[in-house]
């Protein structure tokens, strides 16, 4: 009379005994309250009622920082949203140390976020992006590691600055393109500059430049009826006097 439900009484706490963790997951095992030991993957038996099971999820998660609006320590108001990657390296510490760890890391990610890009002018903010990412992710794992949490991760996503910022860094750009063009182009004249020298001195050393100079008389006066007045540099002088002396 009594020996199906016995029989049924077994089967269930069969049952209920019998405990299944994936490869990516640990199995922390209170027993009335008391944190006993740690399951590892496989099929796992527990005593019924007198234990419970916690399974814990190892494998990299993610948050979303969702848009913050800080002031840099230049005086910028930016809008930033993040994202964090971390993992459960101690399950049994994730469970027992704090009670909800993926909120806890999702705080402390916050304050860091405000914290840093606080102590940092907007220029560095936009240019140096990943080493201010790391200088976060130090300060979040560093809290977090008590907890059996590793925070692999933290990256700065959308950086939004206001409109007049955004004009106010146009004009900084095009200013800086304009003097780079400046410089660029005072460069090219003084090499043009130092090159023409050196070729005047050339000519001027082998009097070449004086019969650059007869050419262009002659050129100027092949017609009929021209007068033309040339008032000679001391240098074309030389030259002649220079040419005299070879011949």
């Amino acid at each position: 009379m009594f020996t199906i439900p016995i029989i049924l009484i077994a089967l269930f706490l069969l049952f209920k005994s019998i405990v299944i963790v994936n490869q990516y997951e640990r199995g922390i095992i209170l027993t009335l309250g008391t944190y006993s030991y740690t399951l590892g993957p496989g099929l796992k038996l527990v005593v019924p009622i007198l234990q419970r099971v916690i399974k814990v999820d190892i494998r990299i998660n993610t948050i979303d920082i969702p848009k913050q609006e800080i002031i840099t320590k230049d005086n910028v108001a930016v809008s930033i949203n993040a994202v964090v990657y971390f993992q459960v390296l101690k399950a049994e510490d994730a469970i027992l140390k704090v009670r909800d760890y993926t909120y806890a890391v999702s705080q402390y990610a916050q304050t860091a976020l405000r914290d840093v890009i606080g102590g940092v002018e907007l220029d560095q903010l936009l240019t140096d992006r990943q080493t201010i990412s790391d200088e976060i992710q130090k300060i979040v794992d560093a809290e977090t590691a008590p907890w059996g949490v590793d925070v692999t991760g933290i990256r700065l996503q959308d950086i939004a600055v206001p409109d007049n910022m955004k004009r106010v860094m146009a004009k900084q750009a095009e200013a800086e393109r304009e003097r780079r063009a400046t410089i660029i182009r005072a460069q090219g004249e003084l090499t043009a500059s130092d090159n023409l020298s050196k070729a005047m001195t050339q000519l001027a050393q082998s009097g070449a430049i004086s019969l650059r100079t007869l050419q262009t008389i002659e050129n100027a006066t092949n017609g009929t009826n021209n007068t033309v007045v040339f008032a000679l540099p001391v240098e074309v002088l030389e030259g002649f006097k220079k040419m005299a002396g070879k011949i």
